[in-house]
């Protein structure tokens, strides 16, 4: 079987990540894997890994194009792909609108990202990474719906010695009597910014005794406003209680330095994975310890959280301190964590399933009627989206006050 995993870009993110290193252990079991996508850092992964890259061309707008459908359907007319494997919305309607409709070519649709837009078309088969989101697509009324829960490398992020942990606390400049928390996620408004701007707050309400030291990993458009909050709370502390790392290619040695882990979705499971205490991230004030009697609401909402809205800084505080206090329970969190990523999301695990479905998909054709009146809807509610977007900020031009 040929696959092509269709990506917007190969920009760092835990989809992206997932979707290269799945496509090598598919690559593995004798089936051809070639990656599309705007060219980005993790094209030395597709190298490192051995997949065949195939640009989508220098630049990719933010909403489908004529002449990305195009270059797509010609790519797949040329390499006889039995199966696109489209990882998140844009991609996926380009599939569905070009090789899918003129080709009758497979499109399989995975979509990570916390909520599924309503003009991803609903006859593709797709595949969510956890159970609310399951739900709401069947309610929705989409019939051939997928659950594999986001994979993580279970061998490459794995528990270190604390030999190979002093190194790596050497290497980001953490004293042994520093407590080392790690926060690694991209640096954006949606989603994280509230988090990470709490997160640093919480830092100035801890027992200065703790000698907490919080490390952020990662790169965005907030950028700056994090630096800035955490430039003047190292002033108000009088000590480098913050440091910004900037984006890491390869995260594992922040993790393997780390003595408590914050963070959602994959960045949490990372955590898991290498043994740590993890403090899940949410938004509106939501933070809590990853535990056994917590785990099955972050199965169902991919590890995150909606709090009641209140000030997570005092909350995180809290709880880091009280983590700091009973260190004894630390072996017994990260053991538990452990052992439910090689449970539940192990890359090997999520690949065996994950082909599974492929093969389902491809002896499954969808008819080519039914896929031309779902992708005319999903451009007409697109299109819709879109203009009202435009009339809102338009309306605030018009609305906004003159500037002296």
């Amino acid at each position: 079987m040929r696959i092509l995993i269709s990506l917007f870009q190969l920009s760092m993110g835990g989809s992206h990540i997932n979707a290269i290193e799945l496509g090598a252990l598919v690559k593995k079991q004798g089936h051809d894997v070639i990656i599309y996508g705007t060219d980005g850092p993790l094209r030395e992964r597709v190298a490192e890994l051995g997949l065949e890259y195939v640009s989508a061309g220098k630049e990719r707008r933010q909403q489908p194009s004529v002449a990305g459908v195009r270059r797509l359907t010609a790519l797949v007319r040329e390499r006889q792909v039995d199966l696109i494997h489209a990882y998140e919305w844009l991609p996926t309607l380009e599939a569905a609108a070009g090789p899918h409709l003129t080709l009758g070519t497979p499109v399989l649709s995975t979509v990570y990202s916390v909520g599924v837009p309503r003009f991803v078309p609903r006859d593709l088969p797709m595949i969510v990474g956890y159970q609310k989101e399951f739900d709401l697509e069947r309610h929705r009324g989409r019939s051939q719906l997928y659950t594999v829960v986001c994979p993580v490398d279970t061998d490459e992020n794995a528990p270190v010695s604390d030999e190979v942990k002093k190194a790596a606390r050497d290497h980001f400049g953490l004293h042994d009597d520093e407590l080392a928390a790690v926060l690694v996620g991209r640096l954006a408004p949606d989603l994280k910014l509230e988090g990470l701007l709490s997160g640093i707050e919480g830092v100035g309400l801890v027992d200065p005794a703790l000698k907490l030291r919080l490390l952020i990993v990662g790169s965005g458009p907030s950028r700056e406003q994090v630096q800035a909050a955490a430039d003047a709370m190292n002033a108000r502390l009088g000590r480098e209680a913050i440091t910004l790392t900037g984006q890491l290619m390869d995260p594992r040695e922040v993790y393997a330095a780390a003595d408590l882990v914050l963070g959602m979705g994959t960045s949490a499971q990372k955590g898991m994975a290498f043994a740590k205490p993890v403090i899940i991230q949410g938004e509106q004030g939501y933070w809590e310890t990853l535990s056994p009697e917590s785990m099955p609401q972050y199965l169902y909402h991919n590890f995150y959280g909606l709090g009641d809205g209140s000030d997570g800084a005092p909350r995180v505080a809290a709880i880091i301190a009280e983590l700091a206090q009973d260190r004894d329970r630390w072996p017994e969190l990260g053991e538990y964590g452990r052992k439910t990523a090689l449970a539940v999301f192990s890359n090997e695990a999520a690949a065996a399933r994950v082909l599974e479905i492929c093969t389902e998909v491809v002896a499954q054709p969808k008819a080519r009627g039914r896929a031309a009146a779902e992708v005319l809807r999903a451009s007409c509610f697109l299109a819709g989206a879109r203009g009202l977007a435009a009339g809102l900020r338009v309306r605030d031009r018009v609305r906004r006050p003159a500037q002296d």
